[in-house]
């Protein structure tokens, strides 16, 4: 049995401000617990019968993880320029899909821990057929045409119970209760890391209750940027059309092929926020 596990770090045990994932020594030490969330994920789908697991480091520039310190029975996937982002490796060979370590959508819960949306510089809300979706949505939905369900979750509870509205059977496991958005009360990593594992031991022995989530198409995206320059620069992908002066709207035939749609409009939309020819020297 194969899992992948798509893994970010602002729902990782005792993250609570941003700070600490931006300052170098600070970030450091996040890296490393990071790694010991998601080798306790790892230890837990081993322990339920798995035999294959694939990790997807999925927060910045998607290199995080600590790879010599990685439970050596993982494979992992790291880099940023990945066509699939956070599900980079996913294919319908897979049993199901946990999601370590993730965060809740931009203008979700005010307790949400370092709640964004993909890319908070440019992303105020995104939808699909007309429903708002954080990434943890959007990623089982694309998972969902492969066949391969969502079986759990760790992170806030704020988070958790976001998802859970998408995901009501999906395991979960809570590490922290938001305050604010930059503020929480923390689990400690050790008991932290003994939850993640019961549950997704938990998940994978009954992983036959699962079933994907899946979204017929055409799938309509709806992105509000957070400045009219992000959301124009979208429309040189000409099946980009601009709903208001922030907000773009494109169709595809199905979820894998809208998911990349999406990505492009985001890495042209992050690019734009600066000048997309700032950087250049005539």
């Amino acid at each position: 049995m194969k899992l992948f596990i798509s893994a970010d770090i602002e729902g990782i045990s005792g993250v609570a401000t941003g700070q600490q994932l931006k300052t170098p020594a600070e970030y450091q030490r996040f890296r490393k617990l990071m790694t010991q969330d998601v080798n306790a994920a790892i230890k837990g789908a081993f322990n339920g019968g798995a035999t294959e697991v694939l990790v997807a480091d999925g927060h910045g520039n998607m290199s995080n993880i600590f790879i010599e310190d990685l439970d050596s029975r993982a494979t992992l996937v790291q880099g940023s320029n990945r066509v699939m982002c956070q599900l980079e490796g996913l294919d319908d060979s897979f049993a199901g899909i946990l999601f370590v370590g993730h965060h809740g959508r931009e203008g979700g819960s005010e307790r949400t821990v370092i709640s964004h949306t993909l890319a908070g510089i440019c992303v105020n809300e995104m939808k699909i057929n007309g429903r708002v979706v954080g990434e943890t949505e959007m990623n089982a939905m694309v998972a969902g045409q492969f066949q391969v369900p969502a079986i759990f979750i760790s992170g806030d509870d704020s988070y958790v119970n976001e998802v859970l509205e998408t995901l009501p059977d999906v395991e979960s496991a809570i590490v922290k209760r938001g305050i604010d958005r930059f503020s929480a009360e923390l689990l400690h990593p050790v008991k932290a890391h003994e939850l993640i594992m019961e549950r997704v031991e938990k998940a994978v022995r009954r992983i036959d209750q699962f079933s994907p989530l899946k979204v017929e198409g055409p799938i309509t995206f709806e992105i509000e940027m957070k400045s009219p320059s992000q959301a124009l620069m979208t429309t040189t992908i000409p099946s980009v059309t601009l709903v208001d002066p922030k907000t773009i709207r494109f169709t595809c035939e199905d979820m894998v092929t809208a998911y990349k749609h999406m990505w492009g409009c985001v890495i042209i939309a992050m690019t734009a926020t600066n000048g997309v020819l700032g950087h250049v020297n005539a």
